[in-house]
């Protein structure tokens, strides 16, 4: 048995259009978890159409999830940080304080997009940030940094429904620290910057968390909470996400870079992290809000 979800920002979902998606498919009966935002029903097998009409679903703004029924709802959230937890890239903004912002941004883009190694894109983008004053970190967290819509909400009703939450980010831990702590994550893995005298110095911890130290962390997480890969939701947006979005139970590719998009079966490119509830199951009354 599977399960179609159909998703879309706040008031973007028809129930026309739902019933239409049914009836043609020969769904079961439409279940909706929010009203005009999120809806459901059960298929017996996957459509040869699907992503035809994935594709112009998309065209209205809705996105929809095929999905086996089975172990929908996850013990544990894996998430990128960069572009996915948060509206932008830590490093860019680091590097428009610096006056290297365009340049910095154009490498970002690459790399997150799989045409760059990260590795070295991550020591290159970062050499150029020698000097920096440690306080613009502080800085930029305060004026520069915003919360994509849903992720509070996100982590408070899984933990709450006993779940684990972890934040894995290429990123740096004077970002992951805090927004961890912010958003209510259990635990924060992510590069360090070095810095000396209270400046840094435009180097990087070794060795780089990059792709494969990703797939370590669900690997280790999952193993010390002795839970299966399976019973793990993973969400990210760029090349570096692949591979923990591929070896998770459920791997979303959120608003993510088309590269990486095409390689995952769910993607969430209009609706916000509260999607991540939805497609497990979970009615908008089932939300838990801090």
């Amino acid at each position: 048995m599977y399960v179609v979800s159909l998703i879309a920002a706040k008031g973007g979902l028809a129930p026309a259009l739902v019933e239409s998606l049914r009836n043609a498919w020969g769904g079961g009966d439409a279940q909706w978890l929010a009203p005009d935002e999120a809806a459901e029903f059960t298929l017996a097998e996957v459509p040869g159409n699907r992503w035809d009409v994935w594709a112009d679903l998309q065209k209205e703004r809705v996105d929809m999830i095929v999905q086996p029924a089975e172990n929908r709802q996850k013990s544990m959230l894996l998430a990128d940080m960069d572009s996915t937890m948060i509206a932008q890239e830590c490093i860019d903004e680091l590097a428009e304080e610096a006056g290297v912002g365009e340049h910095v941004k154009a490498i970002t883009a690459r790399a997150m997009n799989g045409e760059l190694d990260f590795d070295g894109a991550l020591i290159e983008r970062v050499a150029l940030m020698k000097g920096l004053d440690e306080a613009v970190i502080d800085k930029v967290l305060g004026s520069r940094i915003t919360y994509v819509e849903g992720g509070r909400t996100l982590i408070a009703t899984m933990r709450a429904k006993g779940g684990y939450a972890a934040l894995v980010s290429g990123g740096f831990t004077a970002f992951t620290a805090h927004v961890a702590a912010d958003l209510g994550f259990d635990e924060n893995r992510a590069n360090t910057l070095i810095i000396s005298d209270k400046k840094l110095t435009g180097e990087v911890g070794m060795p780089i968390l990059g792709r494969e130290a990703k797939v370590a962390a669900l690997e280790e997480i999952t193993a010390r909470l002795g839970i299966a890969e399976a019973d793990v939701i993973a969400v990210g947006d760029g090349a570096n996400d692949l591979g923990m979005l591929h070896r998770a139970g459920a791997g979303v590719a959120m608003h993510a870079k088309p590269s990486v998009a095409a390689e995952c079966d769910i993607r969430i490119n209009h609706g916000d992290l509260t999607a991540l509830l939805y497609l497990q199951g979970y009615a908008k009354s089932d939300f838990v809000t801090v």
